[in-house]
């Protein structure tokens, strides 16, 4: 009973001196309301089933994945919203149940940072991308979302002129 106690202890004391020995000093920053929850926590999730389901996702961390449509300022000063479009801008995404069209899921306003946005001005309608977040309302039985993360998956060549 005793060297129990005593390996208990040793244990103890060796999970505190070496528990953070395998973190690299030089990871990738995390927006802060990333940093709430683990990565691999957020559910991915197609858009579509959202939009179609909106109560489902409320209050949830989700991952989407979609091709870019614009940036917009649908939603912002939205008082359920509370999003000032001084501080943030709105960027659609194509459905994707359409195909030869290229219709906005408008259903979906998903906020960005304007700091943030500003980093892809360059992003054309149809450009892949990935984006996580929390979806925080579903006023108008929409699905109303904060993008924390944003990444382009993969640019559409552009016809040359």
């Amino acid at each position: 009973m005793k060297n129990n106690f005593k390996v208990f202890i040793i244990t103890i004391i060796a999970a505190i001196a070496f528990g953070g020995a395998g973190f690299s000093q030089n990871t990738p920053a995390i927006p802060a309301t990333t940093k709430q929850i683990a990565l691999n926590q957020y559910e991915f999730v197609e858009p579509l089933n959202m939009v179609a389901h909106p109560n489902l996702y409320l209050n949830k961390f989700v991952t989407v994945r979609g091709k870019f449509d614009k940036f917009s300022t649908l939603g912002l000063d939205y008082s359920p919203a509370k999003r000032s479009s001084e501080d943030y801008i709105t960027f659609l995404i194509q459905r994707d149940d359409i195909k030869d069209h290229n219709i906005p899921l408008s259903e979906m306003k998903i906020f960005l940072k304007r700091a943030v946005a500003e980093k892809y001005i360059d992003l054309n309608a149809g450009d892949e991308i990935e984006f996580s977040g929390k979806v925080f309302s579903n006023a108008l039985g929409d699905v109303w979302m904060d993008a924390d993360r944003f990444v382009v998956i993969n640019k559409k060549e552009q016809p040359k002129k």
